[in-house]
């Protein structure tokens, strides 16, 4: 026995924390897909078995297709504006100027807030009533309208500021750290033969940040699932439904109007969604590791 453990003491070590790993994360994500198969309501209960019938509800739910929607659209635009804003920003602190950390720091600073706190701010700059549009009222500009709270048209343009805001920070600071990693030698062979500045980064310098591409892709892609708490404390999905989106539905559904069932069989579908995101990135991971 003595012999046993001094072989395999890191096994030993890390077994409680992969028992505690195995329960309170693959329990519950069976636990979860299991009550998505019942007609559950306020609470779980597994004597009203129904199969797939929660998910057949949950896709033929106007408020899922909104939601599910909104995801991909917000998404989308957080991702493209976050991810081309971010990697100039780096670009331009990259080019070694004054004041370099001040610049840094304020970038990075939203960061630190929590979703919250950012959806909180951007609804008092926002608000039509004392927010941007009174400051620019009293600049002279009356017939100026920023009702992006108000309007279901433009209400997620809204969440995909407020969210830029806060994600732009690690963006840059990621980017920033790749482009640190490029050799100083490929700068020097390019000013030797007058390749412009512009040419090395869209030709040399962006390709060879590929896997950093990838993880930003990733890790913004899974924020974009799990968003929640900037929906609430910004738009609280509001008007109407207009920027649901699948975490607030879920929650909506489990807590509001006590549907266990379908708010479980949301959460199978947003599990999928990560999972869609994660396994490809994991192979690539792997297979360049290999």
């Amino acid at each position: 026995m003595r012999r046993f453990l001094q072989r395999h003491v890191s096994q030993v070590a890390l077994s409680p924390s992969l028992a505690l790993i195995a329960i309170f994360l693959y329990g519950f994500i069976a636990y979860t897909a299991a009550v998505s198969t019942t007609n559950s309501k306020a609470f779980p209960r597994f004597d009203n078995f129904v199969g797939l019938e929660q998910y057949w509800r949950l896709f033929h739910t106007p408020r899922w297709h909104v939601a599910f929607t909104n995801m991909f659209l917000f998404g989308g635009l957080f991702l493209l504006i976050t991810i081309l804003l971010g990697l100039l920003i780096a670009i331009l602190i990259d080019q070694r100027i004054r004041a370099e950390s001040f610049f840094r720091s304020i970038v990075m600073y939203p960061m630190a807030m929590s979703f919250v706190v950012t959806g909180i701010i951007w609804q008092w700059l926002l608000n039509p009533t004392l927010g941007i549009e009174v400051m620019v009222h009293q600049l002279g500009f009356t017939s100026f309208r920023l009702d992006w709270l108000t309007n279901p048209d433009t209400v997620i343009w809204a969440l995909v500021v407020a969210a830029f805001w806060q994600g732009c920070g690690l963006v840059m600071a990621l980017f920033l750290a790749g482009l640190r990693g490029i050799d100083e030698d490929i700068w020097k062979a390019a000013a030797v033969d007058g390749i412009p500045a512009w040419r090395v980064y869209v030709f040399i310098v962006i390709p060879m940040l590929a896997p950093v591409f990838l993880t930003v892709v990733v890790l913004l892609s899974l924020s974009i699932v799990r968003a929640f708490d900037l929906v609430v404390a910004l738009t609280n999905g509001g008007p109407g439904v207009s920027s649901d989106l699948p975490s607030v539905f879920m929650f909506d559904m489990a807590f509001r109007r006590t549907n266990l069932g379908l708010s479980a069989a949301s959460a199978v579908v947003m599990l999928g969604t990560v999972l869609a995101i994660l396994i490809p990135y994991l192979y690539v991971e792997t297979r360049e590791r290999a």
